[in-house]
């Protein structure tokens, strides 16, 4: 090594360490510093934010952060721990033997897992989470496991959670405090955050402190007990109780630390040696010890800038964190908690539908302090840089509580000041957002990240920076980038084309050719379904299945409590007395609930995962089929009895529908599609709001397009009239495959025709008139998909692989899941409230009221 270089040598690999290293290159230091790093994990820096993606089947690599070609020049040595610092000689040793000189030691040494010293805590069965090596040890004890306990029901305890539920164990979350997320969430959010969790078929246990781990005779983990006597039958457990600052070379080496642990240093971030510095988990800065990554990530800024001869300092740091735990998003930011003098609270709680939110402001509402939001954090982006700085609200607080649609709010990135903070893992403000676009030429979500480092974190400013970039280039004329998502720079409409033109046939072959990255859950069901239009691939077909939603990705619906629901076609509402009896007593067989639907289907709920592919092949056999009342396809189209039974019946809409639901069955789409016929013009089926709705007239039918129910009702408009059935069935075809190939992601069609430029009289052009030459290739693209049409059910049926999905544990396919317990009622069963459920689960299904 050169003597004539100063050498800077960083302990610790993890995401502070890497993040440190870039920051070190990015400021030049590479150019007059030989860099050298150790890390512990055999590993090199990964996305420990992300590590619970591992489950669920993304790689190792694929979550690396620190990649080789970024550390060229770099000294870099894994599996290797530094045990001693010689300070007198700047020499940090290795366990292996291995002796480095530093000027300059930087300490990233980060957290270990807290493990309560109880008994048998130690016993064969118990882990940790916290990387990726003990998510391969849980996944290797989850094999013949059915049952495991997190203890610890704070972010990684319920992240942990989350893996066993993956693996298919029985999953109990265990929490001393009274409510989950105790630093995050107050009593109200942490009841709704329950609520959401306890029916995906989790146990919780708050309020609970664990007493032992009780051993069998093979010494492997059988109970956990709790300080009252009470226990849980378990073949694993997981400690996911906080963590403490590793911080043991300090100790060793006489740096000082604090009185809870952690590397005393200054806002430069250096100890009480001025070669010797600490970032990270392991650092204990203004008297607290931070265990989020943003403050990591801030003083990796720090300390890189004073290196270069800076002057930034670390100040208070962002611990705002919004995240989906278990499918349920959640963020806590600012003074959540109310702390701060005269400080008022504003709450909504929407407990039907699972929302809980709270602002924190000022005495006198002009200021936003801090808020919690569970369930519904879609605003997180907006209010959290509101909370930031002295910044005045420019509308009533309560505004900003209120569900969409309810009132006006005058909210948006305009409202925004300069000063607002927008990414808080970088400190980058919404002022750096905007020269970054007005005057660095920015007009691109990667270019902004490039120049700002905003996003490049835990990513939840994302929706943010798009919107500014949005608002900035609008103001200034210019185009705005409208990428699907990161992975994609094209829309949904431009992947659409390329997909047909290209003849691509497959996820990895777009995204390996047209975008970058893994993929995302905005871009990959959005591809699935492109794909299924366009070639009538299965969902469960190769890696097809790995790109569904929820419910597609099991051909049925999830339900609250765990369990799904099935729904059978029934074109047009009819049925045989013999179908219905079939539908009756295939519900009856597997004791489901049934209910009719408002598209006229009978909708059969409480089937287990294991079930469904028994209860298809009985439906099957009795001559039904798929519904999809899973996907973003047409569901269904709603008739009258017309002109066949109604004496006001004009013209026979029955027939229609039958006809119209069996042509565009399976038709995926960026949204559900539904329809109806009415035989006269008292619209007993409601065809008006309907995404294409038939009315009857004397002559022959009106055609009404863009209609929905749902948050905000649309009405249908006319688009033709008086036309006879063949030239209406053409119409359908080019309106139903233009809006297929033009709406984005998740676009109804009556918001899709809003954005069209001209509305119902562009799409009129469109559709009736052929002003773009458009007509004979949408009526082809529809030709194909009815011509290539299967059913999914039966499809699946006939596939083994298809067939071993469908098991509530891998270890043992055909056993049910106990965590899904019903009750009766009004002669039928319902999922049981968790109040009920213990009582169930001893003994048999207890009537509501029974003794």
């Amino acid at each position: 090594m050169s003597t004539s270089r100063r050498t800077i040598v960083v302990v610790g690999h993890g995401m502070v360490g890497h993040r440190f290293v870039e920051a070190a290159i990015a400021r030049g230091l590479a150019a007059d510093h030989d860099i050298v790093v150790f890390g512990a994990e055999h590993r090199a820096a990964y996305d420990r934010v992300a590590m619970s993606s591992y489950v669920d089947g993304v790689s190792a690599e694929q979550l690396t952060l620190a990649q080789d070609d970024a550390y060229a020049g770099i000294t870099r040595y894994l599996a290797e721990t530094v045990t001693t610092i010689d300070r007198e000689q700047r020499i940090v040793r290795t366990a292996g033997g291995r002796s480095v000189g530093y000027d300059v030691l930087v300490l990233a040494t980060g957290s270990r897992p807290f493990v309560p010293p109880i008994a048998g805590h130690d016993a064969q069965g118990c882990f940790v989470y916290r990387t990726l090596d003990d998510i391969d040890l849980i996944r290797a004890a989850a094999g013949p496991a059915s049952t495991g306990v997190v203890v610890g029901g704070g972010l990684l305890g319920l992240e942990a959670a989350n893996a066993l539920q993956c693996l298919g164990l029985t999953t109990h979350v265990v929490e001393m405090a009274p409510r989950l997320m105790p630093l995050q969430v107050d009593e109200g959010g942490g009841a709704v955050l329950r609520r959401h969790i306890e029916k995906l078929g989790v146990r919780i246990h708050t309020g609970s402190r664990t007493e032992s781990v009780e051993t069998g005779a093979d010494g492997r983990v059988r109970r956990l007990v709790f300080a009252d006597g009470a226990a849980i039958d378990t073949d694993l457990v997981v400690f996911s109780a906080g963590v403490r600052p590793v911080d043991d070379l300090a100790r060793v080496s006489g740096l000082a630390v604090g009185e809870r642990g952690g590397i005393v240093v200054d806002d430069a971030c250096s100890t009480d040696d001025p070669a010797i510095y600490a970032i990270g988990e392991c650092a204990c800065i203004g008297g607290r010890v931070y265990g989020l990554v943003g403050p990591g990530y801030m003083m990796a800024e720090v300390l890189a800038d004073h290196l270069a001869g800076g002057e930034g300092t670390f100040s208070t740091a962002d611990t705002s964190t919004k995240l989906k735990l278990l499918g349920v998003d959640v963020a806590s930011f600012g003074d959540a908690f109310a702390a701060s003098p005269g400080a008022l609270e504003l709450v909504y709680a929407d407990h039907v539908n699972g929302v809980y939110k709270k602002l924190v402001v000022t005495d006198d509402g002009g200021r936003l302090l801090g808020g919690i939001l569970v369930g519904d954090a879609s605003s997180y982006s907006l209010l959290r840089p509101m909370a930031t700085g002295d910044h005045p609200l420019t509308v009533d607080p309560e505004q900003l509580l209120l569900p969409a649609g309810s009132q006006p709010v005058a909210v948006g990135p305009a409202a925004l000041p300069p000063t607002a903070t927008v990414c808080s893992c970088h400190n980058v403000s919404v002022g750096q957002i905007r020269e970054a676009i007005a005057e660095g030429g920015a007009t691109a979500l990667g270019e902004i990240k490039a120049a700002t480092c905003a996003g490049t974190g835990c990513g939840s400013c994302v929706p943010l920076v798009n919107a500014l970039l949005a608002d900035e280039l609008t103001k200034a004329g210019r185009e705005v980038d409208r990428s699907l998502c990161e992975h994609f720079t094209m829309t949904r409409q431009e992947l659409f084309d390329v997909i047909r033109v290209r003849g691509i046939r497959s996820f990895t072959e777009l995204i390996e050719q047209h975008g970058q990255g893994r993929g995302c859950a905005v871009c990959k069901p959005a591809v699935a379904s492109i794909l299924a239009t366009q070639t009538g691939a299965h969902p469960l077909d190769g890696e097809n299945a790995a790109l569904q939603d929820t419910n597609d990705h099991v051909m049925a619906n999830l339900q609250r409590d765990g369990s799904y629901s099935v729904v059978p076609r029934i074109p047009g509402g009819e049925v045989t007395p013999d179908g219905l009896m079939a539908i009756g007593r295939i519900a009856k067989d597997f004791d489901l609930y049934t209910k009719i639907t408002g598209g006229q289907r009978i909708d059969m709920f409480g089937a287990r995962i294991e079930q469904l592919p028994a209860i298809w092949r009985q439906l099957v056999d009795a001559g039904f089929e798929s519904g999809h009342a899973y996907g973003k396809a047409l569901r269904t189209v709603k008739s009258c009895v017309g002109s066949t039974w109604c004496r006001y019946g004009v013209q026979d809409s029955v027939a229609l529908a039958i006809e119209l639901e069996l042509r565009y069955r399976g038709l995926r789409s960026p949204h559900k599609i539904k329809a109806g016929v009415s035989g006269c013009a008292r619209e007993c089926a409601e065809a008006r709001g309907k995404d294409f709705g038939i009315i009857a007239t004397e002559v022959g039918w009106n055609l009404y397009v863009g209609g929905n129910g749902g948050f905000t009702p649309r009405h249908a408009q006319l688009l033709v009239g008086d036309v006879d059935t063949a030239t209406l069935i053409r119409l359908i075809d080019r309106y139903l495959m233009y809006y297929v190939r033009t709406a984005d992601r998740l676009q109804r069609t009556a918001v899709w025709i809003e954005s069209l430029d001209g509305g119902i009289d562009h799409l009129r052009e469109v559709i009736v008139d052929d002003s773009l030459g458009l007509a004979a290739d949408l009526e082809a693209d529809m030709a194909r998909h009815v011509a290539g049409y299967s059913d999914e059910w039966a499809a699946a049926l006939d596939d083994p692989d298809k067939l071993r999905r469908f098991a509530s544990f891998v270890n043992a396919p055909q056993t049910p899941d106990p965590g899904i317990a019903f009750v009766s009622e009004r002669d039928q069963h319902r999922p049981a409230r968790p109040a009920e459920k213990a009582v169930l689960l001893a003994g048999p299904r207890i009537p509501i009221g029974a003794p």
